[in-house]
């Protein structure tokens, strides 16, 4: 359904919640309220990409591939404050199935536009594991440098210590092998 159409049908529930209240129908209009909040938020947020972030959160991947491919195109189904965030559920998907084909969906996200200092954080990070993963230690410690950086509420600083860990204990391993 196009934006267009949402913004009508959520205006005209607005329309009949106040004329609800106008003739006295509070019940009902409360009901009104609760539906056109809801008519408003998937004007701005497409169900689709709601119900795929809830199984991400929940880790049923199965469920939340099923309704990501609901969204076709996603220029048109989605406001354009969304396009980073389908590439980046997208890649956070890809990444479960082939790590490294997943660096291409956190690109595209980043170059969109992440609006959360936390979910840019968290597509460097993974940026930064593809680059670990091929051996490019430069381009990992840049990203993550870049996230850590972008992650001023610490929510990823376990992660990032994690794979600071591991890019030292790739360096020994290197150092180990080169004798």
């Amino acid at each position: 359904m196009s934006n267009i159409v949402r913004i009508v049908l959520s205006s005209l529930l607005l329309i009949g919640t106040v004329l609800l209240f106008w003739f006295g129908h509070w019940g009902w209009g409360i009901l009104g309220i609760l539906i056109t909040i809801l008519a408003w938020v998937t004007v701005f947020f497409n169900e689709n990409m709601l119900l795929a972030q809830w199984f991400l959160r929940k880790e049923n991947m199965a469920k939340a591939e099923q309704w990501l491919k609901r969204i076709t195109n996603y220029e048109t189904q989605l406001i354009s404050a969304q396009h980073g965030y389908y590439h980046m559920l997208l890649g956070i998907m890809e990444s479960q199935r082939a790590p490294l084909q997943s660096e291409k969906f956190f690109k595209k996200a980043l170059a969109l536009g992440l609006h959360m200092d936390h979910n840019v954080a968290m597509a460097k990070l993974s940026l930064a594991g593809v680059a670990m993963a091929k051996r490019n230690k430069r381009e990992a410690e840049k990203l993550l440098a870049e996230a850590k950086k972008a992650d001023k509420n610490k929510l990823l600083a376990d992660q990032i210590k994690m794979m600071k860990d591991q890019m030292s204990m790739m360096d020994k391993q290197q150092f180990r092998y080169s004798r």
